[in-house]
């Protein structure tokens, strides 16, 4: 496993856990970050990250994006 911010642009993976506190799982699952799902890293550009998740295109800091495991 490794975070979701050191997934190169263009690869894809499956979301193997979500970390940080309840308020973020929460945040992250409404947007569709669940266990078993699919996403794929659009563009990387500074440490943010455009992916695509449950057809939709979501935008990340890398703080967030260091709390997806793929």
């Amino acid at each position: 496993m490794m975070p979701l911010s050191m997934v190169q642009a263009g690869e894809s993976g499956t979301i193997k856990k979500v970390g940080g506190k309840e308020e973020v799982r929460r945040f992250l699952k409404n947007l569709g970050f669940v266990a078993g799902g699919s996403v794929t890293v659009v563009s990387k550009t500074g440490g943010n990250l455009i992916v695509n998740v449950k057809d939709a295109r979501v935008a990340l800091g890398s703080d967030m994006a260091s709390r997806i495991l793929v």
